[in-house]
């Protein structure tokens, strides 16, 4: 038993991520356009038809700028939280909007899709583990710091999409203003290839067959840099670099270890009230 996932597309310009068995799938975010997401599903021999719902991480336009003409097309249920459905500015129909709360199990079918809080500045952000087939796959972007929900999570995912958005010396040496490289490089900003590197070799599991690197930085990180980087120190996980101008090949995850639950962590994140939408 296995589950299928690629990444539509991975960066400042839109992000979509799909995870599949052989029944149902589900994109987290969907943050390019209904006829790109189209496309490249056509183009991986994928079928729209088997997309059962899309979920949201946070409300900033590159993870839903496709959300309103999908939904509406192929009458997907879009789970958002209220907060950030308050501050997307999408307008779905009443009836295609859910709900969801941290640790509180979703099934899509035989999928199960579990949120947890990070830190970001949005509205509510949450990540994902997508959880089917004995697999657990991980969506860990948009991040600007480590957390007990991040670190406890990465460890039970046979694969995750992980983000690498910036080496630290090119946006540091690079155009961005001071203030910029600091919300970047803040708290509630994004993780540095270095901060991604730390994650994935303190908490990986041995199982753990697959990382893919998202989120890059156009501006501040190299797609070879961070692979050369990573795969220093892979071992048996295969290193896949998500872009930002194309999808990835459909990867089958499969393993003989049976997927944990993810783990509740309490007390939860204390969020930010000051909100930017970072590059």
């Amino acid at each position: 038993m296995s589950l299928c996932i690629t990444s539509l597309n991975s960066g400042s310009n839109g992000n979509c991520y799909y995870i599949a068995n052989n029944q149902e799938a589900v994109l987290v975010d969907a943050g390019i356009s209904c006829r790109e997401t189209e496309k490249r599903m056509t183009r991986l021999g994928l079928s729209m038809k088997n997309i059962k719902a899309i979920f949201i991480s946070h409300e900033h336009s590159d993870h839903i700028n496709g959300v309103e003409v999908l939904s509406k097309k192929y009458e997907l249920p879009v789970y958002i939280t209220s907060e950030t459905y308050r501050n997307s500015g999408l307008h779905l129909d009443k009836k295609m909007v859910r709900s969801f709360n941290a640790y509180e199990e979703v099934e899509i079918g035989d999928l199960s899709v579990t949120a947890f809080p990070k830190f970001h500045d949005a509205a509510d952000p949450y990540s994902f583990i997508v959880s089917g087939n004995g697999i657990n796959i991980g969506v860990f972007t948009d991040i600007g710091s480590e957390c007990e929900h991040v670190a406890r999570n990465f460890g039970i995912c046979h694969a995750a999409f992980l983000e690498a958005n910036y080496d630290h010396a090119m946006l540091t040496q690079g155009r961005y203003p001071i203030h910029l490289q600091n919300r970047i490089k803040g708290n509630h900003g994004h993780l540095s290839n270095d901060q991604a590197l730390e994650i994935f070799q303190e908490y990986r599991s041995e199982f753990l067959s697959h990382l893919f690197l998202s989120h890059l930085s156009k501006e501040n990180n190299s797609p070879q840099l961070v692979q050369e980087l990573f795969d220093q120190h892979a071992g048996d996980t295969k290193i896949v670099i998500a872009s930002r101008y194309q999808e990835t090949e459909v990867y089958q995850i499969r393993s003989n270890h049976i997927a944990e639950k993810p783990f509740r962590i309490k007390p939860p994140i204390v969020r930010k009230d000051v909100q930017m939408k970072l590059f």
